[in-house]
């Protein structure tokens, strides 16, 4: 079998009138991500760490926030259009482990919602995806609420 293992990682600001997008799921708060796209800074860290497991370079590479094709586009085609990706090149997504790194708000009631909707975006089984939500311990400009930062690791294997 052939495995891989890819890693991303995202970090977007918070700013005032955005709405707040995490896992393709729009969670209620009185910011959101700025961003080019929705700004779904767990989004574009899977994204990476698919496109890192298949060497295929970042989310820049392929849609870099130049494009005004992109601009306010759901991370979620961003999502759908690497899974093309990753199906073209003959690979399957064995898990999903993630990080969302975020003062406020509390994420805990959110991470079935969000393992669900990445399953249905990834066609994958929910056991197959992790969130884990951390706060900042009040630290630096995420503690200070200022950003929302995620880390995604996967495991992919070529097809049989």
């Amino acid at each position: 079998m052939d495995y891989k293992v890819g890693i991303g990682y995202d970090i977007h600001r918070l700013a005032e009138g955005r709405k707040l997008f995490l896992g393709g799921i729009e969670i209620p708060y009185i910011k959101g991500l700025l961003g080019h796209s929705d700004g779904d800074a767990l989004i574009h860290a899977l994204c990476d760490a698919i496109l890192g497991a298949l060497n295929r370079g970042d989310i820049g590479e392929h849609f870099p926030d130049t494009d005004p094709n992109y601009q306010g586009i759901s991370s979620t085609e961003l999502l759908l259009k690497v899974k093309s990706i990753l199906d073209d090149a003959g690979f399957q997504i064995i898990n999903i482990d993630t990080i969302i790194i975020a003062q406020e708000p509390k994420l805990s009631p959110f991470k079935l919602k969000i393992r669900q909707k990445l399953a249905e975006i990834l066609d994958l089984e929910l056991d197959k995806i992790n969130i884990k939500a951390k706060t900042h311990e009040g630290l630096g400009e995420l503690g200070r609420k200022e950003a929302i930062a995620c880390w995604a690791i996967i495991l992919i294997r070529r097809k049989e």
